[in-house]
């Protein structure tokens, strides 16, 4: 039976190497964007995961454990995905539309994998590990946040290019920014066919 170390350590494992085909793949994502806005959340998200990248180093060696990665196929999954909207979709607002989608599928994997471990490493006693880690949740958050506020963007233009109203999407951002997020369902609900 695996201890609590034992399974965190795996976990780190599994978020560094998520984290580092993040880093790989954002470049790409950008590049495929129309959106401004979108590309400069990407780009800015780029190089905070690379921070995260050194911060998980960081508590491997406050674990006593070597850095090194195991191949995250759920991370790989989502990456596939994002490339074949790529392939896809047209370039425009339909696209940026599901390039939001992957980017926060990916965003929700880790604050999920983050929260797990930052579990894990407070009930080992491993403090201060616990506490990187939540820095890194936070920070994922974050980008969750302004991930969506893209995409209320993206949609407003969708809607006024399909000559359609934008009040749902007025009271999606209302509820957003009135701490009742849409994080978890902000970009598959408005989109539009």
């Amino acid at each position: 039976m695996a201890s609590t170390q034992e399974l965190l350590v795996d976990s780190l494992r599994d978020i560094l190497d998520a984290e580092k085909q993040a880093v790989k793949t954002y470049p790409r994502i950008a590049k495929a964007a129309s959106s401004q806005e979108l590309k400069e959340v990407l780009q800015q998200h780029l190089e905070v995961t690379k921070g995260q990248v050194t911060r998980l180093e960081q508590v491997f060696e406050m674990l006593g454990q070597r850095a090194k990665g195991k191949p995250c196929k759920a991370m790989q999954g989502l990456i596939e995905e994002a490339m074949e909207h790529i392939g896809e979709h047209e370039r425009g607002n339909e696209l940026d539309s599901v390039l939001i989608a992957s980017a926060q599928k990916v965003e929700h994997y880790e604050i999920a994998s983050y929260g797990t471990a930052r579990a894990m490493a407070k009930a080992a006693g491993h403090k201060d590990a616990a506490n990187l880690l939540q820095e890194t949740l936070r920070e994922e958050g974050e980008a969750d946040k302004m991930l969506t506020k893209v995409a209320l963007n993206v949609y407003r233009e969708m809607a006024n290019e399909e000559g359609q109203s934008e009040e749902g999407v007025d009271e999606e951002e209302q509820a957003s920014q009135n701490g009742r997020g849409t994080r978890g369902r902000g970009t598959a609900s408005k989109k539009k066919k």
